[in-house]
């Protein structure tokens, strides 16, 4: 775009180098605060799906040997039912009701583990869509009263005068709706998915323990 008499550019890059150093500050905050949100969200998407595909066989009715889960428990299902898996051994002997009890309580509670583990950044997108707009108006409300103490100082109102400090004022905005537009539905995407996740662990849970306390010898047998 080319620049106005005046000289000022309203390039992206110009209208970054022409702004003020508080701006400036600003719109850097802005841009760090949106290159982690996405990598958040790439990172917790991607745990999500790995997630999710060690519950597949579980739910599928895939043979999974049992002995292989408890010694290489590589998934986060996997590692739930280890924990199962375990204390059904050790509790062998025991009414299968109260064995059944511990089970789900034992899975349970890694289950929730693994769910804090994939939901513990999602506070850090929860924070980028809330603030970063506010962030943002800030930059904007100091650049536009630079822009008009300026202004009184020229005792030039012109468009082409007031224009450049105008729009490097309200860049700051748009970057803060660009850091906070993606963080706030990734996150509603984020949350809802793990909440998926969740329920479809425990009925992976309910029916496991079911499956554990009606088999005698569990590490050397085979579940559906």
């Amino acid at each position: 775009m080319d620049a106005p008499v005046t000289g000022h550019s309203l390039s992206f890059v110009g209208l970054f180098l022409q702004a003020d150093s508080v701006v400036k500050t600003v719109m850097v905050l802005l841009a760090l605060a949106s290159v982690w949100g996405w990598a958040v969200i790439l990172e917790t998407f991607r745990r999500l799906w790995v997630a999710q595909r060690s519950l597949a066989p579980f739910e599928t009715g895939a043979v999974v040997p049992l002995a292989e889960v408890a010694q290489r428990p590589v998934g986060a299902a996997q590692r739930v039912l280890a924990v199962g898996l375990k204390l059904v051994q050790q509790e062998r002997g025991h009414a299968a009701s109260l064995v059944r009890d511990h089970l789900i309580s034992a899975m349970r509670v890694q289950l929730g583990r693994e769910v804090r583990a994939l939901d513990r950044r999602l506070p850090v997108l929860a924070t980028i869509s809330s603030s970063a707009p506010f962030i943002g108006l800030f930059g904007t409300v100091w650049g536009i009263m630079n822009s008009f103490t300026a202004i009184a100082s020229a005792r030039d109102t012109s468009l082409a005068t007031v224009a450049p400090g105008i729009a490097e004022a309200l860049l700051a905005t748009a970057m803060g709706l660009v850091a906070a537009i993606p963080a706030v539905i990734g996150y509603n995407l984020l949350a809802a998915a793990i909440g998926r996740f969740s329920a479809r662990s425990q009925a992976v849970i309910a029916d496991a323990a079911l499956k554990l306390t009606r088999t005698p010898a569990p590490a050397s047998q085979e579940a559906a």
